[in-house]
């Protein structure tokens, strides 16, 4: 991972030099210095390119210093200063990132920033630099980034650093999410997934691994109905950070909150086969899985004060003489019964399991469960919100601003008896899907009616990520691919309402 350092302001001698700069903003510090030592050569182009800092604007000028120095200067538009927000600066972090990728290293002249902006600008600048490059074996050495080291040059380093080391470990939480989504379904089944998993008790998560044997005992009809088509046999992992204790990590009496991912290792479609044109991309239907795995590396590395429960379903989705067939009743762990119309619709199947057993163990707090889990909510959304949908207007208001605070937006969808009747079945308690209309809303109606607990009504929120846990193109801090959409949200979420 790119190296970051806050350090004090010193010219550098190579590499490339990031101007961070404001509407019409003096140049100061390194940026003056450099100028002066150019004879006002920086001033000058950057008026003659006609750069004004407006938000998105970039200006490259080329040895700037006469003798010596950075080999180029990169100025990069930040927009107004009164209206400067984390999101933008991050945005403008990433826009850096790509000016700078051929260079061993570079400097940014952050002594305009306050040190929660600098940290800002290094996250968006850390985030857009990932690649998963796992897998690629011929690649020329031109073709791969050079970037190794990124210094924050900055007259209040140290509460820069303070300001960063919780995002750091967001990143790292991010950073876990997008290899788990990223990685082939050869390689991550889910019982390889399950032992990723474990490698949080390194950061000291505890997980626990159940296995086929135990969801039988615990009647998870439902889930295992899905992964009876495969060879590769399911998972279901539960994950606890205990913080709200103290340094010590003793758990707290309260109750924890608690993330819920559907982990669809490979979707085929089971016997209601998908078409074949882009099935390669159903490697990345367990993204809600991901990205709660993510989550709970980012609140362990950053030593979150919360107590807080990560579980996810994985399963393998196939099709086979043992598959699941439409028209199959299946009973859940929640006493209910399926009939499962279309195997396809498996993800709220696994989601019914997991919520089930979570609130049961749990009772948690609130509930936030996350599924790739339509392609309706693409149709009404496109790929720039994610559908939320939610029983509970508080906590829906609060996953939205947390949404809206890192750039990972959602939109409220509806919920009510009229779409609650589409999953009425004939020969069970309900249907796995209610046809065309409303595709996305009848999904979560399905998932709402095991979102219930002994002492009364649970808070939750669901958030149908199938148009944004991936990215056909290139977004300002994630590069084509993954996105982990969702851990930077749910991390803050629990960042502004739920620690202490």
């Amino acid at each position: 991972m790119l190296d970051i350092a806050f350090v004090k302001p010193a010219l550098p001698r190579h590499g490339a030099l990031v101007l961070p700069l404001a509407e019409e903003a003096a140049l100061v510090g390194l940026a003056q210095a450099i100028d002066a030592a150019a004879g006002g050569a920086v001033a000058r182009a950057l008026a003659a390119a006609g750069f004004k800092g407006r938000k998105g604007q970039t200006c490259t000028i080329w040895a700037p210093a006469p003798e010596g120095g950075a080999a180029k200067l990169i100025a990069i538009g930040l927009g107004k200063a009164g209206e400067l927000t984390a999101d933008g600066l991050e945005a403008a972090g990433g826009a850096a990132l790509a000016q700078v990728s051929a260079e061993r290293e570079a400097t940014v002249a952050a002594e305009g920033l306050a040190p929660a902006q600098a940290a800002a600008f290094a996250l968006g600048l850390l985030l857009k630099s990932y690649r998963f490059d796992r897998y690629r074996t011929a690649e020329k050495e031109e073709d791969k980034p050079k970037l190794e080291r990124v210094a924050f040059a900055t007259d209040a380093a140290p509460a820069a650093k303070a300001a960063w080391a919780p995002m750091r470990a967001v990143a790292d939480g991010v950073f876990l999410a997008r290899d788990l989504v990223s990685e082939p379904p050869n390689i991550l089944h889910p019982e390889e997934m399950a032992e990723r998993c474990k490698e949080l008790e390194k950061l000291g998560v505890d997980v626990e691994v159940l296995g086929p044997k135990e969801m039988r005992k615990l009647g998870m009809g439902a889930l295992l109905g899905v992964a009876q088509g495969s060879t590769r046999e399911p998972r279901l992992v539960v994950m606890q950070w205990n913080g709200a204790g103290g340094p010590k990590g003793k758990k707290a009496s309260g109750k924890p909150v608690a993330f819920i991912g559907k982990g669809v290792t490979f979707d085929t479609g089971g016997i209601s086969i998908k078409p074949a044109g882009g099935m390669e991309d159903m490697k990345w239907d367990m993204a809600g899985a991901g990205a709660v795995v993510g989550l709970m590396a980012a609140l362990a590395g950053r030593r979150a004060k919360v107590d807080a429960v990560g579980l996810v379903g994985l399963v393998e989705n196939m099709p086979s003489g043992n598959a699941q067939r439409p028209g199959d009743v299946v009973k859940t762990a929640a006493g209910l019964t399926v009939e499962v119309i279309n195997t396809d619709a498996e993800g709220r199947l696994v989601l019914a399991d997991v919520i089930h057993y979570c609130q049961d163990r749990f009772e948690p707090r609130f509930m936030v469960d996350l599924a790739t889990l339509t392609g309706a909510i693409i149709v009404a959304l496109g790929h720039e919100h994610a559908g939320m949908f939610s029983n509970d207007d508080t906590l829906a208001q609060q996953v939205a601003a947390a949404g809206k605070a890192v750039g990972e937006a959602c939109w409220r969808m509806p919920l009510g008896d009229a779409y609650d009747k589409q999953i009425k079945s004939d020969i069970a308690d309900m249907k796995n899907v209610g046809g065309r209309p409303g595709g996305s809303i009848t999904a979560a109606q399905f998932i709402q009616r095991f979102v219930d607990t002994k002492a009364g009504p649970m808070p939750w929120v669901h958030l149908d990520i199938a148009g944004t846990a991936w990215s056909a193109k290139d977004l300002p801090t994630a590069p084509k691919g993954a996105t982990a959409f969702g851990v930077r949200l749910l991390d803050r979420l629990v960042a502004d309402h739920y620690e202490g």
